[in-house]
């Protein structure tokens, strides 16, 4: 088995998903080009892309199914509670699974974001 070492989702608009990223869920922008932002998160332990589309997207279901997982410093209820008050679409409450406590949020293309309290 291989470890994943990247990930970059396609997103239908780039400036709206970085605002997305950085003023609602607090990640920071590592580097950018013409076509892409790349976040670093938890000090660049974990990092990720936003692109514009390699293809035409029209009609297609961007973000079903797929879910990046992060893990957090903090408790889970102090992640809740801020993104509540930044008004982040979430998926339910907090919920406790075998890995631990989550909470999910979704992005402007339906990607599931999960941050893992793993206590």
């Amino acid at each position: 088995m291989r470890k994943l070492e990247f990930a970059s989702l396609q997103v239908r608009d780039l400036e709206v998903s970085k605002n997305f990223y950085t003023a609602q869920l607090g990640f920071e922008v590592a580097e950018s080009n013409p076509a892409a932002y790349i976040f670093s998160y938890n000090k660049g332990e974990a990092s990720f892309a936003i692109r514009k589309p390699l293809g035409n997207l029209e009609g297609r279901e961007l973000g079903a199914g797929v879910s990046l997982w992060f893990a957090i410093d903090g408790a889970i209820g102090d992640l809740e509670a801020m993104l509540l008050e930044r008004n982040v679409p979430l998926s339910g409450p907090v919920q406790t699974t075998p890995f631990g406590k989550i909470i999910t949020a979704s992005d402007p293309d339906g990607y599931n974001i999960t941050f893992l309290e793993t206590k």
